[in-house]
């Protein structure tokens, strides 16, 4: 899979640009603030209808315009395809795959498939739970779109019961009528959503391993365990049923506590992904070399899961070279060298190792030269 064109208008910094690309790699340097970043965000929002930056979409127009355009070629799958999204803060967001309008953004899902690696991705390993949570549910998206479905039903529940849980409060407390049937909702679409991220942490688990050793030349033990909010001490399994039952009564356990605080305290939203490196929880104890070794690793992990469907995702490394150490940029390098296209950005075309050699563009107040 590759993209072949990604032309935008009104997006970020760019009034308009229209880059071609070809398969292996392609370097886009430039100082900091030039739009070398506004342009890979622009390639992932193709992929996944979100930002890695933001998450409202009225930072990604440009300032004075009322839409930004994405136009994204992509060839994958023995055909060509176009996606293009009109980005509408405040509104609905228009998508047309090969010209046909979609009723819905996320029909267009896995059309293109990317990871990224970024400065951002830091946050994964060393910042608060919810990142985690991100990262397993992006990648879920990314690998079977119908979770996309999924994940928002639940958000829809846990935003409309929250709502109930406050309204009963403000009247003075007691259990609010209705409330037994939001629990239901919650429970199935939490019960399914948990079966799904415990099945990709299955899965990921010796991809993690085996890339933290190949970027770190490190011989470090390092896991990664899926806690959900009523079963902190162990991983249950992914079976949808008994977790069902697990988070029903966990709610029972957790009503009164609800219903004094007025949030939802049970359900994959308050879930962990605990990372561990030499039997050490990642966040506060880990250097920071290893933090970006976990954090690479989780990256990796996520492309060999993607590749596992039959094609690459397009592989970005966003300004990432110049976190890391020699020794660091070299094994990255080696490792997604063979990748059907990569897109690099980096202020100093030195810092991007020689193994990358390829396609260089230089990315000047908005403006995208080849050469």
């Amino acid at each position: 899979m590759h993209l072949t064109r990604l032309a935008l208008t009104d997006f970020r910094s760019y009034a308009a640009a229209d880059v071609r690309l070809e398969p292996g790699v392609s370097t886009f340097t430039g100082s900091n603030g030039q739009g070398k970043t506004n342009l890979v965000e622009a390639a992932c929002y193709a992929a996944a209808f979100a930002s890695h930056r933001v998450a409202a979409d009225a930072p990604l127009v440009r300032h004075g315009a009322e839409r930004a355009i994405i136009r994204a070629a992509v060839t994958g799958g023995g055909r060509d395809n176009l996606v293009e999204i009109e980005v509408n803060p405040g509104r609905a967001n228009r998508v047309r795959l090969n010209r046909t309008p979609l009723p819905r953004p996320r029909d267009a899902l896995g059309v293109l498939r990317c990871v990224l690696f970024a400065p951002e991705d830091l946050a994964v390993v060393k910042g608060d739970p919810d990142q985690r949570r991100r990262y397993l549910d992006d990648l879920l998206v990314a690998n079977r779109p119908r979770y996309a479905g999924i994940r928002a039903d639940y958000e829809r529940v846990v935003r409309q019961r929250s709502a109930l849980l406050k309204s009963a409060r403000a009247r003075g407390g007691g259990v609010p009528h209705g409330l037994e049937v939001w629990d239901d909702q919650l429970i199935a679409v939490g019960a399914e959503l948990t079966a799904g991220r415990l099945e990709l942490v299955q899965a990921i688990r010796p991809l993690v391993a085996a890339a933290y050793s190949a970027v770190s030349g490190a011989d470090l033990d390092t896991t990664i365990a899926y806690r959900p909010s009523f079963r902190a001490d162990e991983e249950p399994a992914p079976e949808k049923e008994k977790l069902a039952a697990a988070m029903r009564e966990a709610l029972e356990r957790s009503r009164r506590a609800e219903l004094e605080r007025a949030v939802c305290l049970v359900g994959p939203h308050r879930d962990e992904l605990e990372l561990r490196i030499s039997d050490l929880p990642a966040r506060g104890y880990a250097s920071h070399g290893e933090s970006w070794s976990m954090a690479l690793a989780l990256r990796l992990a996520a492309f060999e899961v993607l590749r596992a469907g039959g094609e690459d995702p397009v592989l970005i490394l966003d300004d990432v070279f110049a976190e890391l150490d020699v020794g660091r940029r070299g094994r990255l390098a080696d490792l997604v060298a063979g990748t059907d296209q990569v897109l690099v950005t980096a202020a100093v075309g030195a810092d991007v190792p020689a193994e990358l050699s390829g396609r260089r563009f230089t990315v000047a107040g908005g403006v995208i030269t080849d050469g």
